[in-house]
């Protein structure tokens, strides 16, 4: 996790002054290793959604392909997704009421 690219983009959130809060079941420990306590880490997927102003999905676990996004939306306070994954289709995106950006695509 040294060298990959969401290390690059939570250190530029954080230093822009974002409060963020993550969630990788199977990169915790190495986040931890380097964020320490400057980044919040959910249990569950679903949590690291509670109030935040938009996702970035910076990981392609399949677990994240096919979520309630009835139920991401009432989590979130902005319904935005940058997406570095290219997870999701834009007009579907836009039918379930996303602001959608697609990275790299």
């Amino acid at each position: 996790m040294r060298e990959a690219p969401s290390v690059v983009i939570v250190k530029r959130l954080l230093e822009k002054g974002a409060r963020v809060q993550a969630y990788d079941p199977e990169a915790e420990r190495s986040a931890r290793a380097i964020f320490k306590d400057t980044i919040s880490y959910a249990q569950h997927s679903y949590d690291a959604l509670k109030g935040v102003d938009g996702l970035a999905i910076l990981t392609e676990w399949n677990e994240f392909r096919e979520p309630d996004f009835r139920r991401m939306r009432a989590l979130m306070r902005e319904a935005v997704i940058f997406d570095g994954r290219n997870l999701f289709d834009r007009e579907q995106m836009a039918a379930e009421g996303f602001g959608y950006y697609s990275i790299g695509r």
